[in-house]
């Protein structure tokens, strides 16, 4: 069963009209929620976007933040050791290379493997585990990203699980969170496809960059934007009011918006 989701998940990557960027960064908000959660921490996925996107500069994201953005590092460019050791900044790069190297067999074995063996060695480690078990599940199954799944499906006791045990929860685990992959997938293609569709309507000088952005992103900051100020925050409203992105915080100020 999970390979068949799977392989129904893979056709669905390969569909051009998903907005897979954007797909990652809300699947990254999802793990890093569930990474949060196994550590007992209370934040959820409005206070994770408030602490990575209202982000001052020089200020520090917490240890809540820090989960939310290792998984967007993690996501947001091709798997690779550079990039995991972007995402994983205390890790060494030799020995992401020698978990990733733990796994073996079939993709969801590997992948299960690959977590024992993080969380064998390191333990309470649940974010750098989790991580590196997509990483190898996108490599064994040939995707160019890692799409985070395994953490958004697996519980807090699956976490203490070891060999075939684990194995099984992972398969678990991967069923529901593909499934609901490939669910957000289809949302997300029809809201880019009207976004897409009212961008030749929207007149202000640098709205198509804007539209990008919110292509590519969970949640957009106006301040992000490449408009001025006002400007930016008078497209959002605009587009709140055609139907193309939310509000995502419920505020009247520090506003989040995404598709």
């Amino acid at each position: 069963m999970s390979g068949a989701t799977l392989n129904h998940l893979h056709l669905v990557l390969l569909r051009e009209e998903v907005p897979q960027a954007l797909l990652r960064d809300r699947l990254a908000l999802r793990a890093a929620e569930a990474c949060v959660a196994f550590s007992g921490r209370p934040e959820r996925a409005g206070e994770l976007r408030d602490a990575v996107h209202l982000l001052s500069s020089g200020d520090l994201p917490g240890p809540a933040g820090e989960a939310y953005l290792a998984w967007q590092r993690a996501a947001e460019r091709p798997v690779s050791i550079k990039t995991l050791g972007r995402a994983l900044p205390n890790l060494e790069p030799d020995q992401i290379a020698t978990w990733l190297d733990a796994g073996q067999g079939a993709p969801v074995t590997r992948a299960a493997m690959v977590l024992e063996a993080v969380l064998r060695e390191a333990p309470r480690t649940d974010v750098a585990g989790l991580v590196l078990a997509d990483a190898a599940l996108a490599q064994a199954l040939g995707w160019d990203h890692l799409v985070p799944l395994l953490a958004a499906g697996l519980k807090r006791a699956d976490l203490r699980k070891q060999g075939d045990d684990l194995r099984l929860a992972c398969h678990r685990a991967l069923i529901s969170s593909a499934i609901d992959a490939i669910r957000l997938a289809t949302d997300l293609a029809r809201r880019a496809a009207h976004l897409k569709a009212l961008t030749p309507k929207l007149r202000a000088k640098g709205a198509a960059d804007a539209v990008e952005m919110f292509l590519t992103r969970d949640a957009v900051a106006p301040s992000a934007l490449p408009l001025p100020d006002r400007a930016a925050r008078r497209l959002c409203d605009r587009l709140v009011v055609l139907g193309a992105v939310r509000e995502l915080t419920g505020r009247d100020t520090f506003r989040l918006y995404g598709v």
